[in-house]
């Protein structure tokens, strides 16, 4: 399935992503988050941050992230989360997801945490 402007990331559903245990990552801005909260349990990487902190090399990386696992993204609409993962897989990801917005989140009964 093709996700944003062409990207061949797939897609995952919020149910699909909590089943699989995938790691959840926000990429929207602190003041975004800080309105409306975060799905519960993701990582809040700003997208203009991702590139620094998903890569392991770097001395600002996130240890959570694991390269290995099952990473679903996202954002306010699924644009940026479209961005996001196609930074994830140029950094060597493997299975990278685009989830959409929180909104697909919280319609599929997903918890806010703030």
């Amino acid at each position: 399935m093709f996700g944003f402007m062409g990207s061949r990331t797939a897609r995952i559903s919020p149910q699909d992503a909590i089943e699989t245990g995938a790691i959840l990552v926000d990429v929207r801005d602190q003041t975004e988050v800080a309105q409306t909260g975060k799905a519960k349990g993701a990582l809040h990487v700003p997208l203009m941050r991702l590139n620094d902190m998903a890569d392991p090399r770097h001395p600002d990386f996130v240890p959570h992230l694991k390269q290995d696992a099952t990473v679903a993204v996202y954002c306010a609409s699924g644009a940026r989360s479209g961005m996001a993962a196609q930074m994830l897989e140029r950094l060597g990801y493997r299975d990278v997801r685009n989830m959409g917005g929180l909104g697909d989140w919280v319609r599929a009964g997903g918890a806010l945490e703030k």
